[in-house]
């Protein structure tokens, strides 16, 4: 296994960002898939669903878009497509659901796709239809209980029964558990079911919460947050819930998106952490920068070692690090008054060769660990840390203004990986 770094930018084989938001992550053939939304940092259409694989969690392969846009229909031009889960159908191949939309959010539907194989290309087949028809939903998850049946999980609180080949629907087995909530995500420990959602405030963190049940049809029960209140659920979006092999056993583990609008390919991050249950309680009582997947056991920080300090919301103003080395931490403040940073590696010839952004913003001030560069060979290298001049201000469908009131990086230390 390996280690799980949060809140920070993973990368591939090419360098560049691990880019597969409110996705999933599917165990077969002894890797881990992940699957997730390919975004840009311009726009918000749909440009594919990505997949990546890895044997520990920690390296990430990109293996290409595993759906990519249709030429019409449902996810064709100027279409969107979002939340999208993939699950291994009990006679063999695998299922794919998403949320498909127009760019104005107005025409939601639920779509399947189809493939023989994990890391096959998708074929997009249309709605999934529940008694004739399409359903008209948007934020969506998926679950499989212990004996295989398989369930599409809605905003507000819904849970449809898939059918045994897991392409259409057969039954609405309870509705409206989430009242005004969305980005739903299940999990079953023993007789209890446990369904975690998210408050609508469009890519601004809240307190998720979650629910309780012995029994999907219910009654279910709102239990409230399950990570610190006032954390916004350590500045993250529930998405999926994974079952992670571990030494221990089985562990359930939170997967969050930590959204980064409009800079969501680059600076948008994941937050994965173990799930503690004890009855009818679940808690992830400390937010872990690094963690051990194997042992499920936090590790130090590594962005404590030489404090810098470096504070700036003048636009190109810049940082720079010359280091001797395999890689390099670099911690910082994020706070609601903060913006991008753009953060650029060059090889001795002073050549860039990974370039993306970093977002400092964050409702809730906290300071750690902000970026890590990828694993390189041993040499000498150089990080610059500009100061982009911009931020993410962004509505929700009420017109509620989220979103950073400044541009300010802040620098605190690093450290460098021999």
């Amino acid at each position: 296994m390996g280690v799980v770094r949060n809140g920070v930018p993973w990368f591939d084989q090419y360098h560049k960002p691990v880019n597969a938001k409110a996705g999933c992550l599917v165990q077969a053939n002894d890797h881990y898939y992940l699957f997730g939304e390919y975004k840009t940092n311009d726009e918000n259409k749909f440009i594919g669903f990505s997949r990546y694989v890895s044997t520990d969690l920690e390296h990430w392969q990109y293996t290409g878009l595993a759906l990519g846009p249709q030429s019409s229909g449902l996810l064709g031009p100027n279409r969107i497509g979002e939340r999208v889960k993939v699950l291994a159908a009990p006679a063999g191949g695998y299922v794919m659901l998403m949320h498909t939309d127009d760019l104005g959010y107005t025409d939601p539907h639920v779509g399947l796709a189809t493939s023989p194989t994990i890391d096959g290309t998708f074929e997009f087949q249309g709605p999934p239809l529940f008694n004739g028809e399409p359903i008209h939903m948007w934020d969506l998850g998926t679950f499989v209980d212990d004996d295989g049946t398989a369930y599409l999980l809605t905003h507000e609180g819904n849970i449809y029964q898939l059918a045994p080949d897991y392409r259409s629907v057969v039954a609405l087995i309870v509705r409206d558990i989430a009242p005004r909530e969305e980005s739903p995500a299940m999990f079953r420990q023993g007789n209890r079911y446990f369904l975690l959602t998210s408050h609508k405030t469009s890519w601004e963190r809240n307190d998720n919460v979650y629910y309780t049940a012995v029994s999907l049809a219910g009654p279910w029960e709102k239990q409230g947050v399950f990570c610190p209140a006032g954390t916004l659920t350590y500045n993250s979006q529930c998405s999926f819930v994974f079952m992670l092999p571990t030494e221990y056993g089985t562990v359930p583990m939170y997967l969050g998106d930590r959204w980064s609008f409009p800079k969501q390919a680059d600076a948008a991050t994941q937050v994965w952490l173990p799930i503690t249950v004890s009855g009818d309680t679940i808690t992830i009582p400390e937010y872990w920068e690094e963690w051990e997947n194997s042992t499920v056991k936090p590790v130090t920080s590594s962005a404590a070692a030489t404090p810098v300090a470096f504070a700036s919301a003048t636009p190109a103003e810049e940082l720079t690090i010359p280091f001797t080395g395999r890689r390099l931490a670099l911690g910082g403040i994020t706070n609601r008054h903060s913006g991008y940073a753009r953060v650029v590696l060059t090889n001795e010839r002073d050549q860039p060769f990974q370039d993306s952004y970093v977002d400092f913003y964050n409702k809730v001030p906290s300071t750690g660990l902000r970026y890590m560069a990828p694993e390189l060979v041993a040499g000498c290298y150089t990080l610059h840390i500009i100061v982009a001049g911009t931020h993410g201000v962004w509505q929700d469908k009420a017109g509620h203004i989220f979103g950073s009131d400044g541009d300010l990086v802040q620098v605190t230390g690093y450290q460098i990986d021999a």
